[in-house]
């Protein structure tokens, strides 16, 4: 799409079953693309051409995200409590880094304690990951040493979305859930900083401004909500979908636009000043 014209350029194929995750690239040349076929196909933008095609079982891809620098593609596994880390100059798997089991259970107990990874986002210097799960429960982990960090701790339903602060510390994280909360945590510290509440269902998608002022979320309360974290209330509310609002996201770089693709099968293109 063109984004200041919301005009259809292409459309990209490659997939027999639905696509359920896009990211881009950061040089906007190239993306990935996860779907229902058991592949991630890695593409160039404007040709379609594929360059790369990573396995990617059913219920094993949810979220993916590239890094900062564009060296590695970090895949939200799903059903395999992981996320997996794809070279980005070979497109070959890395590292996996496992979700630790909740406390308690013994490593011989095969109950349904694992956790479903749902969501991932890199921290500015791509040195922390988080990973929101189907339980409510965040993941760090520190990428250098593929170590588990922590966990964070605040949501009792699944966590969607998850987005790092820009600034240059990337200290915090933002999450949207189904309980209907954005949180504000301090990764680092493991301490919750703030939450706001407003929306009448699940957050299903959060993202923050390039200057780190304005955080933006969608609903499954159809709306799109525009939000001061210093006043820890919605300022603005966008009300023109009709359906469930699937994701949001601010232009890179600044400019004050904002984007939100909903069920209503429309995209809405957003002035914030």
């Amino acid at each position: 799409w063109r984004p200041d014209e919301l005009e259809l350029v292409r459309t990209n194929t490659g997939h027999c079953l639905g696509v359920v995750s896009v990211t881009a690239h950061p040089s906007g040349v190239i993306a990935a693309s996860a779907s229902l076929d058991s592949l991630v196909r890695v593409f160039d933008v404007d040709t379609n051409a594929t360059i790369a095609t990573l396995e990617a079982p059913p219920s094993e891809v949810w979220q993916m995200q590239f890094d900062p620098k564009g060296t590695t593609l970090a895949v939200a596994g799903g059903g395999s409590a992981s996320i997996k880390l794809w070279d980005t100059a070979t497109w070959r798997l890395v590292s996996t880094l496992s979700v630790p089991r909740p406390e308690g259970p013994k490593p011989s107990d095969k109950s349904s304690s694992k956790k479903f990874v749902l969501s991932v986002a890199w921290s500015p210097d791509g040195r922390r990951l988080a990973c929101g799960s189907i339980d409510g429960t965040i993941s760090i982990f520190d990428v250098p040493r593929a170590k588990f960090l922590h966990h964070l701790e605040g949501h009792y339903m699944p966590v969607r979305s998850l987005v790092f602060s820009p600034e240059p510390d990337g200290r915090k994280l933002y999450s949207a859930s189904d309980d209907g909360h954005v949180h504000v945590y301090d990764a680092e510290g493991k301490a919750i900083i703030g939450a706001m509440s407003g929306h009448s269902s699940w957050v299903l998608s959060v993202d923050v401004s390039p200057d780190g002022e304005a955080i933006a979320t969608g609903s499954s309360d159809k709306t799109v909500r525009l939000w001061d974290f210093k006043m820890r209330a919605a300022i603005q509310t966008m009300s023109n979908h009709t359906d469930q609002v699937w994701a949001v996201a601010f232009r890179p770089g600044g400019g004050g636009r904002l984007a939100s693709v909903s069920d209503d099968k429309s995209i809405s293109l957003y002035h914030c000043s």
